[in-house]
């Protein structure tokens, strides 16, 4: 494994606990589970930024230009699904 390599893996690590304190604590606000008294008390906003942060991260160490991506990913959406939700009873 080359150590250019090492940064983008730890990254990608550092990620997925982030996603998953975002989930713990959405659990927390929206689900069933109750806070504990050791629980941090970071905010939604916190946990999203640090994601946001961290795969900013790792769009730089790979060479992709997320701006590009996201209006790419917007048009392919708003094409595919211009009329998808229209009939559904449940956005009613």
């Amino acid at each position: 494994m080359e150590f250019d390599i090492l940064y983008e893996l730890t990254n990608l690590g550092i990620l997925m606990e982030e996603v998953g304190e975002l989930s713990k604590l959405m659990v927390r606000i929206y689900g069933e589970q109750s806070f504990k008294k050791k629980d941090n008390k970071n905010t939604l906003s916190d946990e999203m930024a640090d994601i946001l942060w961290v795969l900013l991260c790792l769009a730089n160490q790979t060479g992709v230009n997320l701006t590009e991506a996201l209006q790419k990913n917007f048009l392919k959406k708003t094409k595919r699904d211009a009329k998808r939700h229209i009939n559904n009873k449940k956005l009613s």
